[in-house]
């Protein structure tokens, strides 16, 4: 799929784009084992300059903050490992964006292992308002299980190290959990540990990669390339450290249980956040429980742009952002099947589920199951999904009431010691 130019500004639906921004593409100090963007320097030719040129990148902040329709435009960097780059990078991007900042709100998000960071890069970040995700599995032993550094030892200690020296400057952050398959038999010492590390914001990333089909090792790539939803056969062997899709819902079904009961408004888990926007009716604010996808794109360091972060493959390359408009490489995306065909291709079976609202089968890289009637284009996670979507169903009822008065959300904490009565927007009893 490759980006035309004749598409004029005036035909693009004025609705917001994302852009991922990887400047050092898949290069990275660590070796984590599950990593699925580490392999994707075999995609490039042998001496390749992992860091994106100034060309590159200037063209992106000037073509982004153009092509962005809506008044605020959030700029996140990826990698690999963005602070490879040094701090300098980061400098340029701030005076490259200076221009700018009359005309639209530019926030900054920076997603990190952490291991990289010291005192003169976080105070860079408060300065400048960046956002940052530091990726942290867990406790110790969960933790280094798969995270470890290319000497392969465990990452903890330095990645602690980053995030309290975040918390020193007052930077802005939360935390990216990956959940493995051996991490999801722990769930409450997972959310524990982030709850007595003073962590607020937390996602949890369920880990789900198949092995490769021939055409896959054909790039040299050692995990599989997305599931096409055309109905072929696929390989469905799944990785070691994939998780097992009930255990991943019982994994957030423990998590949640702990969390209504005395962290609700203390601590906020994204994965419940969803489920409650879903609840009440709101478009979901991430691809994965979207209806569609394609408008969150990736851009290369090279300049490249892919259609999404799980899709940087050859057939699924938009164009380039030095030549081609960004607004008319997202449209391509979009309108050429892959974000349409995610709602499209659904099984029957899924059009008559009782959670597809906040389920919306998922990401279509993780479609290669089939349901009870033999369809293709089940989501791998499906049993593990609806068991936490019907779950916690009780719960967000409450939880919408409670929206519905004006009420704080934290009163579902003395909902579930009772019944809670509310009459004229008050609450009168939980008993």
């Amino acid at each position: 799929m490759n980006a035309g130019q004749k598409k004029n500004q005036s035909d693009h639906v004025a609705q917001g784009i994302h852009v991922v921004a990887k400047p050092i593409g898949p290069a990275c100090n660590l070796d984590c084992a599950y990593c699925f963007y580490l392999e994707k320097q075999a995609l490039y030719s042998a001496g390749e300059e992992f860091r994106m040129p100034d060309e590159v990148l200037s063209t992106f902040i000037r073509s982004y903050i153009n092509a962005q329709p809506t008044p605020a435009v959030e700029f996140v960097w990826q990698g690999g490992e963005p602070t490879l780059l040094g701090i300098e990078f980061s400098k340029r991007v701030v005076e490259l964006q200076r221009p700018y900042t009359g005309r639209k709100t530019i926030t900054n998000s920076l997603q990190t292992n952490g291991t990289l960071l010291d005192d003169e890069w976080c105070g860079f970040l408060k300065q400048h308002d960046f956002m940052v995700g530091i990726s942290l599995d867990g406790p110790r032993e969960i933790h280094d299980r798969y995270r470890r550094d290319r000497a392969g030892n465990g990452t903890f200690d330095s990645v602690m190290r980053g995030l309290k020296l975040l918390r020193k400057h007052g930077v802005q952050f939360n935390v990216m959990a990956s959940v493995a398959r051996e991490t999801a038999a722990r769930p409450l010492d997972v959310y524990r540990f982030f709850k007595d590390e003073g962590v607020e914001f937390i996602q949890f990333a369920p880990l789900i990669e198949r092995l490769p089909e021939d055409s896959t090792r054909k790039l040299g790539l050692s995990l599989a390339a997305p599931a096409v939803l055309d109905g072929q056969e696929r390989n469905r062997e799944v990785t070691p450290w994939t998780v097992v899709p009930e255990e991943y819902g019982d994994f957030l079904v423990a998590i949640y249980e702990e969390w209504v009961r005395h962290d609700v408004g203390k601590i906020f888990v994204m994965n419940f956040e969803w489920a409650l926007n879903a609840w009440i009716g709101n478009p979901s604010p991430v691809c994965t429980h979207a209806r569609q996808c394609g408008r969150s794109v990736v851009l290369e360091h090279n300049g490249d742009v892919f259609a999404c972060d799980h899709y940087v493959y050859p057939d699924y390359r938009l164009g380039t952002i030095l030549s081609d408009d960004l607004a008319c490489m997202v449209e391509n995306s979009t309108g050429s099947g892959f974000g349409v065909h995610k709602e499209s291709a659904l099984p029957e079976w899924c059009g008559k589920c009782e959670v597809l609202a906040a389920c919306r089968g998922g990401c279509p890289k993780h479609r290669f199951m089939e349901t009870c009637r033999s369809e293709p284009g089940l989501h791998y996670l499906c049993a593990g999904y609806k068991k936490f979507f019907r779950h916690i169903r009780k719960y967000l009822r409450v939880l919408a009431t409670l929206l519905e008065n004006g009420l704080p959300p934290s009163y579902v904490m003395d909902a579930v010691k009772g019944p809670l009565v509310i009459r004229q927007g008050q609450v009168v009893s939980s008993r």
